[in-house]
C-alpha cells in the first residue's frame, strides 16, 4: 500500500493541528505522512506540548508552518480541525479527499490555570478520538 499523505490545517497551526499531527502519527505509524499547518501561524503552544506529554506523545519539536509551504504537494487527505480554516482555506489543486471537525479552541480557555489544563486535555481527548478513527477508517 502506497503511504499516505496527510494535511491537518487550523488557522495558526499552534493547538490543534499540533495534536491532531501527534495523534495520527501515532496511530498512522508508516502508513501515512502527516504534516499540519495554518492559515496564519502562531507557534507550537507550550500548553499544548505538555498536555500531548502527559499523554506520551512528545509534539516539542513539531514547528508551526503556513499552509504556503505545502502548496506544491499532492496530499491524500486534508483534515481541516477549526471552521475558520474550513472557511479560509485556499483552493488547493489537489485530489485530497476533504474532512472536517471543529475542535473547541483550548487556546481561548479562561479561567485558573487548572480550569484551562482541562479544557486543553477535553480538547486532546477529542481530538486523540478523532484520529483513532480516522487512521482505523481511512488507512486500513
Amino acid at each position: 500500500m502506497k503511504t499516505k499523505k496527510i494535511l491537518v490545517l487550523c488557522t495558526g497551526n499552534s493547538c490543534r493541528s499540533q495534536m491532531a499531527e501527534g495523534y495520527l502519527r501515532h496511530f498512522a505509524g508508516d502508513k501515512a505522512v502527516i504534516v499540519s499547518a495554518g492559515v496564519e501561524t502562531h507557534g507550537v503552544n507550550p500548553k499544548a506540548i505538555a498536555i500531548m506529554q502527559e499523554d506520551g506523545i512528545d509534539i516539542a519539536y513539531h514547528t508551526s508552518n503556513n499552509l504556503d509551504e505545502y502548496l506544491d504537494i499532492d496530499f491524500d487527505f486534508v483534515i481541516t480541525v477549526c471552521d475558520n480554516a474550513k472557511e479560509n482555506c485556499p483552493f488547493f489543486p489537489t485530489k485530497a479527499l476533504r474532512f472536517h471537525h471543529n475542535f473547541p479552541d483550548p487556546a481561548k480557555a479562561l479561567g485558573t490555570e487548572d480550569e484551562i489544563k482541562e479544557q486543553f486535555r477535553h480538547t486532546r481527548e477529542l481530538i486523540k478520538d478523532y484520529s483513532r478513527k480516522f487512521v482505523a477508517e481511512q488507512l486500513q
